[in-house]
């Protein structure tokens, strides 16, 4: 998982965890019968010249006494470092329920509620919450606070309480949120004091605590403000590029997987946080913590593209409902017991990563377990911060199994220098046969200046290891310059080794592909993430960048990535050639066959449309596969499928559309969005129903991009659309000769129709001295002789209509046949 921003999310989280207790307006403590208490100073109760408004009384917490078990709670999510486990406890302040959270992997890990829509600017609230630790081993007092995440760099602690071990202390306090402060994010949560390397000293810093009796009393929540539509309206991807792979929703982290002939995309659901206010058309900076989805798109030939939608992996509703997020996927299959699976692994936030199984690259999905793959608890692992980005390989070698993962700050044992140039962060681990388990201990992968991502592939017998670098900061030892050779920040670097368990800093080969900033200009910067997979002989790199973005808003981009691919090139001796980056991307690979169901979400180059799952499977994938239509379809909107090959020709396309409106319909144009229309494609007026509506094609043959906008009523959804279907022409296995012969002097023109079909065909012919039909019999030929009455022709054309009954379908086909010219004088 990457972030956009420029610094390691350990920096931010120090710089922006400014501890403004001020804000909170809390006093100092006071001893009450053995019971740790910060008392409040008393709030404004009206607008004064601060601009601040007192708020009614009116509890923004849902089930802050856990009588509800954990509904409305989860684990803080906001960095990558983030993790643990709640569980339901008996062991209450009041009443018969609390909430315990166990395996911290960081100071920030505790309870949290969302109360984005909630809290409003320029109001004053209290808040309270009761705390306790019981852990034997940890120090006799502890401080706790309630901190707001305001998303992006702003937290700030609410009020807090130092308590004593084994009793409850309640955090009580007041604050005010400033009047300029952006709300659109708002995430309470109760945590420990922050520290450098709270993994030192667990005991300490990483107990685990009891919380119950949360409150925070104010203003009734504002109604929710209109939302803008979710739908992308630019021009994201101009036609002949192929770089962003997808323009009408975003993605992240792309992970390419090979089955066949088509390569399947499993990236982190940038889109699912995504929301463009109604008025600005801007999304408030992207949050991670509310990604708990995978986005899956897959093309037979890399500019083509089927989306196939969003996978859903964590949260309450997920596949693995005990994880809470799901990032930087990576996905390969195997056999195991006799079946062919997909496993598809992620990162549970920064604290775990998870894997779940489907029948095909496509699903359907089920969680083989009930707890997390790699946590704190993996064997070699305890050092890594950000257990994280976890990538599978197989190796072709000898079928064994590895999982490569990790990432963030370097353990503060390590010397500056040290932690800085070889951070040692990252792991690779060996994986049970069944692909579900890890064996043994993990080992340390010596990569240099490295922040996250490794990934691992094999070519030629040699294996390489990407992985993107760190921004330096407090958490690699300060700000250095790299050793000679090393990369530089967000950057993506490889290594080569003929073993796959053994990465020794020996092993660096040097930078692959530089930060994306330098190819994409402006808004572009930040960290990555990369996978390369081999298809049809070629390798190629996957990557992201905030384009998409950078299209929609201009240079301040707001986090939201778009997948890239470019091909890799190899020296000689292995080694690879630095990437560039750039929006032509890769060549398509093959053309595309017209001639089969596709679903109508395969877009080459579109504007202002998206996609929705409907009910049932897929024409083209199969029943067990997710169906998705295009929808929000307006008058002027286009999509497109690119260097299709229609062969000796195409005679009609068959659409399944859903009407919304109607007097809409679709027009056809070849090689250009604005070119000449070629067919219109009426929609029907069955509004509200699904159905077949088609159009014949005429002169409709070889390679030819394909542009299908939609027309009709303005300001309506016009129609939803699931599959288009292109049909060949009709043709009929007769070949046509004509020739010229002399006969008194007087020129006369023959023509010839031999038939290959099993079954009688009537065969037209024409010439400028008359109309003749003929019936060819199965197998056989039939002539005619046009007789001139002229001593010479000049050359010229027999037409020929040809009709026969095949297969109980009345087929036509016309043909022609060239004469020279003549003279018998």
């Amino acid at each position: 998982m990457s972030s956009t921003r420029t610094e390691t999310r350990h920096d931010r989280d120090r710089r922006r965890r400014r501890r403004l207790l001020a804000a909170a307006t809390v006093a100092a403590g006071a001893m009450v019968g053995g019971l740790v208490t910060a008392t409040p100073t008393t709030a404004a109760t009206a607008t004064g010249e601060s601009g601040t408004t007192a708020a009614a009384a009116t509890d923004l917490i849902t089930n802050g006494g856990f009588e509800q078990g954990l509904t409305g709670w989860f684990v803080n999510n906001g960095n990558a470092g983030d993790g643990g486990t709640l569980v339901p406890t008996t062991d209450a302040f009041a009443g018969s329920g609390a909430v315990l959270v166990q395996s911290r992997t960081s100071t920030g890990s505790g309870p949290m509620q969302d109360l984005s829509g909630k809290i409003q600017a320029g109001q004053t609230y209290s808040v309270r919450a009761r705390v306790k630790y019981t852990a034997a081993a940890s120090p006799a007092t502890k401080q706790f606070f309630v901190t707001m995440h305001y998303g992006g760099a702003t937290y700030t602690n609410l009020a807090s309480v130092t308590a004593t071990k084994g009793q409850w202390a309640q955090i009580t306090g007041t604050f005010t949120v400033p009047a300029g402060q952006s709300v659109t994010t708002a995430r309470l949560f109760v945590e420990t004091p922050w520290t450098a390397d709270p993994a030192a000293d667990p005991a300490t810093h990483l107990m685990d605590f009891q919380v119950d009796d949360v409150a925070v009393e104010g203003a009734e929540p504002p109604p929710p403000p209109r939302p803008g539509s979710r739908t992308i309206e630019v021009l994201g991807k101009l036609p002949g590029e192929h770089n962003p792979l997808i323009s009408h929703k975003f993605g992240a982290d792309g992970f390419g997987m090979v089955d066949g002939d088509r390569v399947y995309m499993y990236m982190t659901n940038d889109t699912q946080p995504y929301a463009p206010d109604a008025t600005t058309g801007i999304s408030p900076q992207i949050d991670y913590g509310r990604i708990n989805q995978l986005t899956l798109v897959s093309s037979e030939d890399l500019v083509n593209w089927t989306d196939h939608g969003e996978i859903q992996v964590a949260g309450p509703d997920g596949v693995a409902p005990y994880t809470n997020n799901s990032w930087a996927p990576g996905a390969v299959q195997k056999e195991v017991d006799g079946e062919t699976k997909t496993y598809l692994y992620y990162a549970n936030g920064g604290g775990s990563s998870n894997v779940i199984v489907g029948d095909s690259p496509l699903g359907p999905w089920e969680d083989p377990r009930d707890t997390t793959l790699i946590n704190g608890s993996t064997p070699g692992a305890q050092d890594v911060a950000w257990k994280f980005d976890p990538a599978p390989l197989v190796d072709p070698a000898d079928g064994e199994e590895y999982l490569f993962f990790g990432g963030g700050p370097a353990s503060a044992s390590l010397p500056a220098a040290e932690r800085f140039n070889n951070p040692k962060n990252m792991r690779g681990i060996r994986l049970t046969e069944d692909m579900i388990s890890t064996e043994g201990s993990a080992f340390v992968l010596d990569t240099p200046v490295s922040f996250e991502a490794p990934h691992v592939f094999e070519r030629d017998g040699l294996y390489y290891m990407t992985y993107s670098s760190h921004f330096g900061g407090n958490d690699f030892g300060g700000n250095q310059t790299p050793l000679p050779g090393y990369p530089g920040g967000g950057q993506i670097p490889y290594m080569i080794s003929d073993d796959p368990s053994s990465w020794p800093k020996e092993a660096y080969q040097g930078v692959l592909f530089p930060n994306q900033s330098q190819f994409f200009g402006a808004g572009t910067g930040g960290n990555n993430h990369q996978s390369v997979f081999e298809l049809g002989g070629r390798y190629y790199f996957t990557y992201h960048a905030p384009t998409l973005n950078k299209r929609i808003n201009g240079t301040t981009t707001q986090g939201y990535r778009s997948p890239h691919i470019q091909e890799l090139t190899f020296n000689a001796d292995g080694t690879i050639q630095q990437v560039v980056g750039d929006y032509a991307g890769p060549a398509q690979v093959k053309d595309l066959d017209p001639y089969q169901v596709l679903e109508a979400e395969t877009i080459a180059w579109q504007q202002g449309l998206t996609t929705r799952k409907i009910e049932g499977g897929s024409a083209q994938f199969g029943d067990t596969a997710p169906n998705l239509v295009l929808t929000d379809v307006d008058a002027g909107d286009f999509t497109s499928l690119s260097s299709v090959d229609f062969g000796d020709g195409a005679g009609a396309l068959t659409a399944e559309v859903r009407p919304l409106a109607a007097g809409a319909s679709v027009e056809v144009r070849l090689d250009d969005r604005a070119g000449p229309v070629v067919a219109t494609l009426p929609l029907g007026d069955a509004v509200g129903s699904w159905t077949q509506v088609s159009t014949q094609l005429e002169g409709v043959s070889g390679v030819h991009d394909v542009y299908l906008t939609f027309t009709g009523p303005e300001d309506v959804d016009l129609v939803e659309v699931d599959t288009w279907t292109f049909e060949a022409e009709a043709a009929l296995d007769v070949t046509l000769t004509a020739g010229t012969r002399c006969v008194a002097g007087r020129v006369v023109v023959t023509a010839t129709a031999v038939s290959q079909e099993q079954v009688p065909v009537m065969v037209e012919l024409t010439t400028a001295w008359g109309t003749r039909r003929v019936s060819v019999a199965p197998g056989r030929s039939a002539s005619h002789a046009f007789t001139t009455r002229a001593g010479s022709v000049d050359a010229g054309t027999v037409g020929a209509a040809l009709s026969a009954r095949v297969d109980g379908a009345d087929v036509a086909a016309d043909a022609e046949a060239d004469y020279g010219a003549r003279s018998c004088g």
